[in-house]
């Protein structure tokens, strides 16, 4: 059996790896556009800011890996450019030689990824601006930030955007940050963004909201970047305003796609040609809450769809389950989490809900250091099962957020929280979790 795997990240890995486990006869040819295979996407910023030492770190197993020890055909600098699913044959060329190829599968996994959006600004072509996708994009920026770089600029205030805000502020750089929104972290309700602006500014950070970048202003190298609204001194700006799936290759396929180019899957990661599956950012995801076929990128989510992708490919039957929308970020002392759906995604399904807010100590009232922590839940005015739930502090929040990831995933209600047997001493919890104590209140 001929198995093609478009990408060597992510999913595509975790998907050559369960093939290579489950068939002893495989013939696997992975096509990787970039030099480099499974790496850790998510620990760019920390390499930046010198926390892990070395983008070397972030490498799970070099391609040689996967050649020796694993006999895959894994294949660097190899851009796809068209699939014809008739001959199921995938086309391409070598960036390196620009020579041509073409490579037949009976199995077919699109695990493409996705890449960073960086519009066609004026003067987005000046040295100075980056943006943060791939080791090489990491090393470009770490060249580029010099004794001399001061006055840096992130456009975007989502994961990339506020972790590489509090990586910037730790290499002694002065941080602005361009939203076109009127919040940053557009991911949790404005509430709760309250609290991520106030930490934002105490170190720092000038926050520049409801203004869009229209264009860069230099000569070789940027030195300001303009706005619908003003212009600002820069001589450094990462872009950070999201990311499009790769998969305009699928042109003439047949293959269903979202408005914006994310593969519609099944949940044995099929799509809708014969023989051809996809897994990972470049695919969609089943939320369990919105009940939708949705497109949220993680690296966790990326290698449960990959495996399962292996796996059927391979002659399995695996299920993918879905997602709650479970995601976390560290922003200086502060971690943020949430999962399920936000009030801005209810109101847009029409779904009516009751919110419910504390804000709470993580430890017992005697026990000393304790944080605070704040804590907001959504459930359904009619059923009161879980919705979602955002969560803020400086300890304790990693704990409750998957606490709820896994309550939304069984669809509990928020009266059911009070009957949790959660862990308790004093060093970490109340003998009442906030949660549960916010759940009494709601229904004594």
């Amino acid at each position: 059996m001929n198995y093609v795997i478009i990408g060597g990240v992510a999913g595509g890995m975790s998907a050559a790896m369960e093939i290579n486990r489950t068939d002893p006869n495989a013939n696997i040819t992975v096509l990787e556009r970039g030099g480099i295979y499974s790496y850790g996407q998510c620990g760019l910023p920390y390499v930046i800011n010198g926390v892990v030492s070395s983008v070397d770190d972030l490498i799970a197993r070099d391609v040689e890996t996967f050649r020796e020890k694993y006999g895959i055909d894994a294949r660097i600098h190899t851009e796809v450019e068209k699939i014809n699913v008739h001959d199921q044959v995938v086309h391409g060329k070598d960036t390196e030689t620009n020579q041509s190829f073409e490579v037949a599968y009976d199995r077919l996994l699109i695990a493409s990824g996705t890449r960073p959006i960086f519009p066609d600004f004026p003067g987005s072509e000046l040295a100075g601006i980056h943006p943060l996708k791939t080791i090489p994009d990491a090393e470009h920026i770490m060249h580029d930030l010099d004794e001399e770089t001061e006055d840096v600029t992130i456009v975007g205030g989502g994961y990339i955007g506020l972790e590489m805000a509090e990586s910037l502020v730790k290499l002694g750089k002065r941080v602005q940050l361009i939203q076109g929104a009127p919040q940053i972290a557009p991911i949790f309700d404005p509430d709760m963004a309250d609290i991520i602006h106030e930490k934002a500014k105490e170190k720092g950070i000038q926050l520049v909201l409801d203004e869009k970048v229209t264009g860069f202003k230099g000569e070789d190298h940027v030195t300001s970047i303009e706005t619908d609204k003003n212009l600002y001194d820069t001589n450094f700006v990462l872009l950070a305003i999201g990311v499009q799936p790769n998969t305009e290759f699928l042109e003439n396929t047949g293959i269903h796609t979202t408005n914006k180019g994310a593969i519609y899957v099944n949940p044995h990661q099929e799509t809708n040609v014969n023989n051809v599956y996809a897994a990972g950012d470049c695919s969609t995801n089943y939320h369990r809450i919105k009940q939708i076929d949705d497109h949220i990128p993680l690296g966790t989510t990326a290698n449960k769809q990959g495996r399962i992708a292996g796996a059927n490919m391979a002659g399995g039957s695996l299920t993918f389950q879905g997602i709650v929308g479970t995601s976390i970020i560290k922003f200086f002392d502060l971690t943020l989490g949430r999962t399920g759906i936000s009030e801005a995604e209810a109101k847009a399904l029409r779904i009516p809900y009751d919110v419910h807010t504390t804000t709470a100590h993580t430890r017992a009232g005697y026990y000393p250091n304790g944080e605070k922590i704040h804590i907001k839940l959504l459930s359904h005015r009619r059923t009161d099962q879980l919705l979602g739930g955002q969560i803020i502090g400086k300890e304790g929040v990693d704990k409750r957020i998957d606490v709820l990831a896994t309550a939304l995933f069984n669809e509990m209600t928020i009266q059911e929280l009070v009957d949790l047997d959660l862990s308790y001493a004093p060093p970490y919890n109340n003998v009442w979790d906030p949660m549960q104590t916010m759940a009494r209140k709601t229904f004594s």
